[in-house]
């Protein structure tokens, strides 16, 4: 028999007073239980509202969405018991050591002293924290920070766990330490909501994902279904400076026209000019000229290929002779998941 959905949203809507169009516009999904699911979307794409209703800080406006079972919209008191919620920005009580912050959260959710020291001393193990349990929070990094702030949501043992751009700020070795606990977390089956601006992050932690945008869901599936939605074997990224009289749009098209190139499109500023010898290895490109050339400001262009790269970075590189373009740069890849997001958005995650 299979398990009910532990979040569960149907036809949901948000609808501000006055405003124009609907935050939330009908968004349906679920989330399985044990299961690390991404929710991606740029800012005032209808995120954050869907996360608040289901997080009861938001009212909706219409439709129904339940976690753990538990009715957020009708029975928000009952349905916090639930879940937990761990906020982009601390919030810890810097009155108290990091293990009295543990033990109050259980406190307010009715658990007994026994219970609160026992679970405690599990939980600052799991996330490294033994030895700096009675420090004071002011001295704690911000990797130390955020994994306190997960292992108090975790205090009494909510089924579904909301977590907010779980890894900003942090370096590398804390970014993979909270990986590997969330982890841990899913496969003894809590279940996680990860909201993120880190295309990285979600395609590596999240078992499905769902992107938002102007209020609607655009697509639901594993990062690796979503990027076999794109058409093309590799990808290629050009920093390239136009010639004064052309302009990003022109350009791209002269490029698109390029036999194996299926689409193009400018992503963002341009990165660091290769050596001349480097460019030149490309195919016959011209090295970019010195600081202040003419020219216009430095661009990124994506281009989507259909055939492999290697027969095709001759041709582009003579588009952009011709049209007395500078490359800077050249980066070949595959599809990501970014990709996906751009393409169904029109937009960069910001």
């Amino acid at each position: 028999m299979t398990s009910p959905p532990a979040v569960d949203v149907k036809e949901l809507v948000k609808r501000y007073p006055k405003a124009q169009v609907n935050a939330v516009d009908g968004i349906s999904f679920d989330v399985a239980p044990g299961e690390i699911f991404g929710l991606l979307g740029p800012n005032g794409a209808g995120k954050s509202t869907t996360i608040g209703i289901l997080t009861t800080r938001v009212r909706a406006t219409s439709g129904s969405a339940t976690v753990a079972g538990r009715d957020v919209i009708r029975d928000g008191v009952r349905a916090r018991s639930a879940f937990a919620v761990v906020p982009q920005r601390s919030n810890l009580d810097r009155s108290l050591t990091p293990r009295q912050n543990l033990a109050f959260h259980a406190a307010y959710h009715g658990f007994s002293r026994a219970y609160r020291n026992a679970r405690a001393d599990e939980l600052l193990e799991q996330f490294g924290l033994t030895e700096a349990a009675n420090k004071k929070i002011d001295f704690y990094s911000g990797g130390m920070a955020q994994r306190l702030m997960i292992a108090r949501a975790m205090m009494h043992e909510p089924a579904v766990l909301f977590l907010d751009e779980p890894t900003t700020g942090l370096d590398p070795q804390s970014r993979i330490f909270l990986w590997e606990r969330v982890r841990e977390m899913r496969d003894r089956g809590v279940t996680v909501v990860l909201t993120t601006h880190d295309m990285d992050e979600a395609a590596e932690m999240s078992d499905r994902v769902g992107i938002v945008d102007h209020g609607r869901l655009l697509a639901l599936d594993t990062p690796e279904a979503l990027t076999r939605r794109l058409t093309g074997q590799a990808v290629l990224e050009l920093s390239v400076t136009p010639a004064p009289a052309d302009d990003a749009d022109k350009l791209i098209a002269a490029l698109t026209d390029v036999d194996g190139v299926s689409r193009g499109e400018a992503v963002s500023a341009g990165a660091p000019a290769l050596p001349p010898a480097a460019l030149a290895a490309l195919g016959g490109g011209s090295p970019p000229g010195p600081p202040g050339a003419p020219g216009t400001d430095e661009i990124k262009i994506r281009l989507y290929l259909d055939r492999a790269p290697a027969g095709l970075l001759g041709p582009v590189v003579a588009v952009l002779d011709a049209r007395a373009a500078t490359l800077a740069n050249v980066h070949i890849g595959e599809p990501s998941l970014e990709d996906v997001f751009i393409d169904l958005t029109g937009r960069g995650l910001r």
